[in-house]
């Protein structure tokens, strides 16, 4: 004998089903998600191109043409980067995010206390990365 599902005990299984998958596809916590800007000028303002200019005279990476640390929610950094490199590569992220945010505590006094949050743009105004790098739990 076969039994067969009505058409409602079909969608209800399917719903159930891809319920249970959902909930099985989360490995780890996910980060809070950041607002902001997914696309900016491509021409930086004239203080983000004065700091990037000593940043690059510094030895930082030649692609970054502009560097602002704006204030960001709840008193933590907004670090933006424009850059003409369009590679998405992390790798290159991570360089240029530890280069970048090294020159501003060493050589700018910026203070990371409480994270920042940092977005890089690249040549065409396209937002290439987006990082919350604050701590889950800051104590003042």
């Amino acid at each position: 004998m076969v039994h067969t599902l009505g058409r409602g005990a079909r969608a209800a299984l399917t719903v159930v089903a891809g319920a249970a998958l959902l909930v099985g596809c989360t490995e780890e916590p996910q980060k809070r998600v950041m607002p902001g800007p997914t696309s900016t000028a491509t021409a930086a303002p004239q203080d983000a191109v004065a700091l990037a200019e000593r940043y690059r005279a510094a030895g930082g990476d030649p692609d970054v043409y502009g560097i602002q640390v704006e204030d960001g929610p709840e008193g933590v950094p907004r670090v933006v980067i424009r850059t003409r490199n369009a590679d998405q590569a992390d790798a290159i992220f991570r360089r240029q995010n530890t280069s970048v945010t090294t020159h501003l505590t060493t050589k700018e006094g910026a203070s990371f206390k409480k994270g920042y949050l940092i977005d890089v743009f690249g040549p065409d105004g396209g937002l290439i990365h987006r990082m919350d790098a604050r701590p889950e739990s800051v104590s003042d």
